[in-house]
């Protein structure tokens, strides 16, 4: 039987006052109470409405609960069974999806004929649903709020009915006071609440709307009963575009209408709400002219322009809300309800002009922050370096990454083609410290590095020969190695790099390089100073601070344990020199203590690993591959160096650029997709990067060399091997000079018959395994009638206009002209870059291997050592990355992706 309902309405609505529309009495069911939203928003509703909620329906889900602090809530898997159980309620809450709210509202009404009011969280009904929704409302006197509702609240009962108002602390956003809001957002409902209350004015009763299609609960009946409500003096409309609900409420108290959407007049179809639809007569702009007729206002109210009167004012921004209520409610001669507490104007906490000059209007003043936020960013402000977020990292990096149309990778944003530009120490700043940084802060690497590099004497040489003499390949060597350099024998060293970040940070260093910086703010006690300095001369210290001074380099760090009036430690001055290196992407925090913390044990692993790359007997005393130490100290490049103890001679010009060309272009191969990478990281994550103190550098890099082999790291021996045979007889000199005398497409011709002939042969006896071309083609550049590796295009470019020409690269370029031209490939292959290291590393040692004293077996050697020389500082970089970014046990393969095969 239909209801009467209260008021002059053509339609049932039950609600009299505002009061009623949410009270202590109201008892609720939420239907779907363990579904996403509802399981963490109607909690907080029951226990700020002191416990409300009497149960909830999840099918299949009879017997379970909701926990909340006053008390868990029963779930049934009906409303019937619910009420069969002994529960009453007046209120039911929709938290279905769209297709099943219509049934939801059928179900609580059918069972319940104590249902008053239903709130109908879910959005995007359909139209049809919604009128029948309508229709079964009235039929039975039920009011309904929604859709795409978040319910209602009311400050003066704190009580919280279907959805979020308030947030997760309604208390504060709902603080009691006279003014009524009504929302066609739900989210602004509560924005509203909070700019209303630093203004000094509450609220009573708080409705969302929603902007469905249909607004059950609209603007007329707000108004009905905001005149019968004794608490409410006034309200706050918020409106979007859509619907004539606002046009048809008749209002006899203040209200303040902020109209928004404008913008979306400019639209074809609805965006955001459902009913926020552009064109028609209900548009933004329509809506601000019903409002200022209803009110008498002539324009739209800003803080600069203050248009209002005694029955209202129209704004267009949720910020001029506060401001145009306390003017018509003054004209009202009313005072805001209490003292406002605030603004919520920007106020930043924190800023950086960078320098710049801004207007008065944009240059905002920094103010202190509330408690807790006040003392966070106290300890913000003191943070030194980055602190990165920790993520899974398999088959993930934040050091290297691959381009994969061009091929081209990357190290900190630095292509590996800029990189093939820089020298070897310049590439080990770049890894570590995240900037190639200039010419100190290659006098450093080269410093800090060199001083690592002679191990005469030492258990770690003796146990690389040891390794050497057993027919160990290149990275077992190497591995021996970097066993011996661990964690015990480089604390002392990284405990002084901490020592001197803390201290010089607290002293307020800016700059490393600073000559003049006042060493009396830096505080040390004799704990502190026993890792810097001591009583006997340290011979390590003295060459390496001597070595910096004779190569011009600057460091206050440096400059501070030599005012210490004692003897420096060879840790502490290995770590005032890294410290240095790190200091100015520290500052800017490219990079993380935890990595400058480690600076000066990557330093010493990359000298011990290069040193133990070189026979036992190139070790003396005094000397490092025949060149002095203080040589290799004070004058010599890392790069240099580095060729010396790779080739046992000193290099050219173009042969040192051809070399550092090579270690740039092989730093970091596929990203962390490479072989080596993986192991390096699994190193890191198996130790646990999240507890660095546990974490082994030194094992790290042996993870990096036992990943490395013949097939990756020392196949570069493959093209040297290719191009000795195509050169074999060719009588070729000196494979730098452009007028070396032969015909290269005669010798690329000859190959290709070759070629052609042992392809014909494998086909016609039904062999198709064919082997490849090393450094011919590419699986990626390929398919057009002529290829280009655009790194080979590169290095090509880049020799000829150095002036440098290179025999064994011209060679490869003849013959992929010839394999066309000859019919045996399809377009023309590209030259791709194994061929380039290939050609590069053959033309640095080919006179070497003339002469004989580099035989074909030292060749393959030499190709795999200078893949371990680059990929170490790669790899470092790797394992950094993953000490800072990483978590335990990330890059181990999930069970469920693991498969067993027979």
């Amino acid at each position: 039987m239909f209801k009467q309902g209260i008021g002059d309405f053509k339609y049932y609505v039950g609600i009299n006052s505002l009061s009623q529309i949410a009270t202590r009495q109201d008892r609720v069911c939420v239907l779907n109470i363990l579904g996403g939203e509802s399981k963490d928003v109607t909690p907080v509703g029951h226990v700020y409405s002191g416990g409300n909620v009497v149960f909830g329906t999840s099918p299949g889900r009879s017997g379970q609960v909701l926990e909340t602090s006053l008390g868990p809530i029963p779930v049934y898997n009906s409303v019937r069974e619910g009420l069969e159980a002994g529960h009453r309620f007046n209120c039911g809450v929709i938290y279905l999806p769209p297709s099943a709210a219509r049934d939801g509202v059928a179900e609580l009404i059918r069972v319940n004929p104590e249902l008053d009011k239903i709130f109908i969280v879910t959005e995007k009904l359909s139209v049809h649903d919604s009128r029948e929704i309508r229709a079964m409302g009235q039929q039975n006197g039920i009011d309904i709020f929604g859709g795409n509702s978040l319910g209602v609240a009311d400050a003066w009962n704190q009580v919280r009915i279907g959805g979020a108002l308030g947030g997760d602390s309604p208390a504060e956003a709902l603080k009691k006071g006279s003014i009524a809001i009504l929302s066609n957002s739900g989210n602004f409902t509560t924005t509203i609440a909070t700019y209303l209350r630093m203004a000094g004015w509450g609220t009573t009763t708080a409705i969302s709307s929603g902007k469905d299609i249909y607004i059950h609960y609209a603007a007329p009946e707000f108004a009905f009963a905001l005149a019968n409500d004794a608490r409410s003096k006034a309200a706050v409309l918020y409106s979007e575009p859509g619907g004539h609900y606002e046009l048809e409420a008749d209002f006899n108290k203040p209200v303040v209408a902020c109209v928004v959407g404008r913008w979306k007049g400019k639209l074809t179809r609805a965006v955001g709400h459902a009913g926020a639809m552009a064109g028609g007569d209900d548009d933004a702009g329509a809506k601000e002219q019903w409002f200022m007729a209803k009110f008498g206002v002539d324009g739209i109210f800003t803080p600069d322009n203050p248009v209002f009167s005694a029955r209202g004012a129209v704004v267009t921004n949720i910020a001029h809300i506060p401001a145009a209520l306390t003017a018509v409610m003054r004209e009202n001669a009313t005072r805001p309800d209490f003292e406002p507490e605030g603004s919520l104007a920007l106020k930043p906490w924190f800023a950086s002009t960078r320098g710049i000059g801004l207007p008065k209007d944009l240059d905002l003043p920094v103010v202190e922050a509330v408690a807790p936020y006040d003392e966070q960013i106290a300890q913000l402000n003191r943070q030194v370096g980055s602190v990165f977020p920790r993520q899974s990292l398999k088959d993930a990096s934040g050091a290297s990454q691959l381009d994969p149309k061009t091929q081209v990778a990357t190290l900190h944003g630095v292509s590996m083609l800029d990189a093939a530009q820089y020298p070897l120490e310049t590439n080990i700043a770049l890894a570590l410290v995240h900037e190639a940084g200039g010419e100190n802060d290659r006098a450093l690497v080269n410093v800090a590095v060199g001083s690592a590099l002679n191990l005469h004497g030492s258990t770690v040489l003796a146990a690389a020969q040891a390794a050497r003499d057993d027919d160990n390949a290149p990275n077992a060597v190497l591995a021996a190695a970097a066993c011996l350099v661990g964690p015990k024998r480089m604390e002392p060293a990284r405990r002084a790099a901490k020592l001197l970040v803390e201290r010089f940070s607290e002293a307020g260093l800016k700059d490393a390089l600073d000559e003049d910086f006042d060493f009396t703010s830096v505080i040390l006690d004799e704990e502190a100073r026993s890792l810097l300095v001591g009583g006997q001369p340290d011979a390590r210290a003295e060459a390496m601070l001597k070595g910096l001074r004779e190569r011009g380099g600057r460091s206050a760090f440096a400059r501070y344990i030599e005012s210490l009036d004692a003897h420096p430690t060879a840790d502490g001055a290995l770590a005032a020199i890294a410290v240095t290196l790190a200091w100015g992407p520290l500052m800017r925090r490219r990079i993380s203590r935890l990595t400058v913390e480690n600076l000066p044990w990557w330093m010493s692993l990359f000298g011990t690993l290069l040193g133990a790359s070189v026979e036992a007997d190139r070790h003396e005393a005094e000397r490092f591959c025949g060149v002095p130490n203080d040589d290799i100290l004070g004058r010599r490049s890392l790069t240099e160096v580095a060729y010396l103890a790779l080739l046992g001679q000193e290099g050219r010009r173009e042969d040192l650029f051809a070399f550092q060309t090579l270690i740039g272009l092989l730093l970091t191969g596929n990203g962390p997709g490479a072989i080596s990478i993986q192991g390096v990281k699994g190193a890191v994550s198996a130790d646990g990067p999240e507890s660095p103190e546990r974490v082994q550098l030194n094992k790290a890099l042996v993870g990096f060399l036992s990943h490395c082999g013949y097939a990756h790291g020392g196949n570069g021996y493959e093209g040297i091997a290719f191009l000795l045979e195509q050169f074999r007889d060719a009588g070729l000199e000196n494979p730098a000079d452009p007028n070396h005398g032969l015909d290269l497409k005669a010798l690329a011709k000859r190959y290709t018959d070759e070629y052609a002939r042992y392809k014909s042969d494998r086909k016609n006896s039904g062999n198709l395994d064919i082997q490849k071309i090393p450094g011919v083609n590419h699986p990626v550049f390929k398919d057009k009638p002529v290829n280009h590796d655009p790194r080979e295009v590169f290095i090509w470019n880049l020799m000829r206009g150095r002036g440098e020409y290179n025999v064994f690269h011209d060679y490869y370029r003849a013959l992929v002209q010839a394999l066309f031209d000859a019919g045996v490939s399809r377009t023309v292959y590209c030259v791709n870059i194994d061929a380039v290291i290939a050609a590069l590393l053959l033309k640095i040692l080919w006179q070497p291997y003339r002469s004989g004293t580099c035989p074909a077996s030292a060749l393959e050697t030499a190709a795999f050592t200078l893949f371990l020389y680059a990929r170490m500082v790669g790899s470092a970089a790797e394992a950094d990355d993953h000490l800072n970014r990483g978590r335990n046990m990330d890059t181990r393969t999930p069970a469920s992706q693991c498969r067993f095969v027979a």
